[in-house]
């Protein structure tokens, strides 16, 4: 039984591989979503943080199917941008820690020095190179104790690749975007139309049909929710889209890269009662909500109460099974974080790199009625 739910996987894998120069998703799905399985909205949505990235080099299409396979509601991406405008599914703005750029000596060149986010960072960035030099890099994992097997084996894709990922399952998935650096990649690319990466990013949406505010009839069709660190972006986009959105919050400490603001104002009860109006919820890093000392859980703080309060939604990052991540109280066992965190802290979606590990868990502890 095992086999066969892996061969197809693989296949799929080794044709990616094969047709790494050419993109793999292009069309959308034909079948009708009133003929798939709808999305599950009884339990805390289970959020494939850059797909299956604990077993599959993270935002490729392999761990995206995984992630699907493996019972994800949401999968997540962040959205860049190339130096010919074309938009990309790639966590960090440069390319350094999961691709093999470094082993491509034609691209010597290209290492840049810029200011992102207020710091000096040197490396390789998508905006230096086209999508077709892009795709001639292969996706490596970011953390050496993962799986390094698949390392240069599956390209980076792009947005439309990714959509066609989802709109292709089986069974209704959403999907998750986030506008990557936007300041950054405003600074950086023009597009000829004079749009910004906001823009394009929406266009994008609208034209594979995501529409629609949480729970309306179009929204569970096609569910996403668009995601930001950068709260001036959420806002630019509220009068072009009504597709929910999300806005992100990191440490405290760390100052917003749109703003001059600290993560700390901007969890206050005067701008969560500012942004209320164009998001539907909070996405905070954990150790906001629940502060760590010595690897260890400290008293949790209001936040999600006072999300709560305001009818926001609350989907914290990042839920990983390895023990690096795993603070003590869990005694190395992901279903005791699982457990804390959907049924003392009370969050409404989790972003974890391990969604089989999450699925599993919800099977056991709340599964969802069979189908008559």
């Amino acid at each position: 039984m095992v086999v066969k739910c892996c061969l197809p996987l693989l296949l799929l894998s080794l044709l990616i591989a094969e047709c790494a120069s050419r993109p793999l998703y292009t069309l959308p799905s034909l079948a009708k979503a009133g003929t798939k399985k709808p999305l599950q909205t009884s339990r805390p949505f289970n959020v494939a943080h850059r797909g299956a990235n604990g077993e599959f080099p993270e935002e490729t299409a392999p761990a995206y199917m995984r992630a699907i396979e493996e019972g994800a509601d949401f999968i997540e991406s962040d959205i860049l941008s190339t130096k010919d405008g074309v938009l990309i599914c790639h966590h960090d703005v440069n390319l350094d820690d999961t691709t093999d750029v470094a082993d491509h000596k034609e691209f010597a060149d290209r290492k840049r020095t810029y200011e992102v986010q207020g710091m000096n960072m040197t490396g390789f960035f998508t905006v230096d190179f086209t999508l077709e030099e892009l795709k001639t890099l292969g996706a490596k994992q970011r953390y050496p104790f993962r799986d390094q097997q698949y390392n240069g084996k599956f390209p980076i894709i792009t947005l439309d690749e990714y959509i066609a990922i989802a709109l292709d399952a089986p069974r209704v998935v959403g999907i998750y975007p986030e506008i990557k650096n936007p300041v950054f990649i405003n600074q950086q690319v023009k597009w000829a139309d004079g749009k910004k990466f906001e823009d394009k990013i929406v266009a994008t949406l609208k034209k594979y049909g995501y529409k629609g505010s949480y729970m309306s009839k179009d929204w569970l069709k096609q569910p996403i929710f668009i995601q930001s660190f950068a709260a001036t972006s959420l806002v630019y986009i509220s009068n072009m889209t009504d597709s929910p959105k999300v806005f992100l919050i990191d440490d405290v400490t760390i100052l917003t890269e749109d703003t001059n603001k600290t993560y700390n104002e901007i969890t206050s009860d005067k701008y969560l009662d500012y942004i209320k109006p164009y998001v539907v919820g909070i996405g905070p890093w954990k150790d906001t909500i629940v502060p760590v000392s010595n690897n260890r859980l400290t008293t949790p703080t209001d936040l999600v109460a006072r999300a709560h309060s305001r009818n926001l939604q609350v989907h914290p990052y990042t839920y990983r099974n390895e023990n690096q991540f795993l603070h003590s109280g869990f005694h190395q066992d992901a279903y005791l974080e699982y457990d804390y965190w959907i049924n003392k802290i009370g969050v409404d979606g989790l972003f974890t790199d391990f969604t089989g590990s999450l699925h599993n868990f919800q099977e056991l502890t709340s599964p969802l009625p069979k189908l008559q």
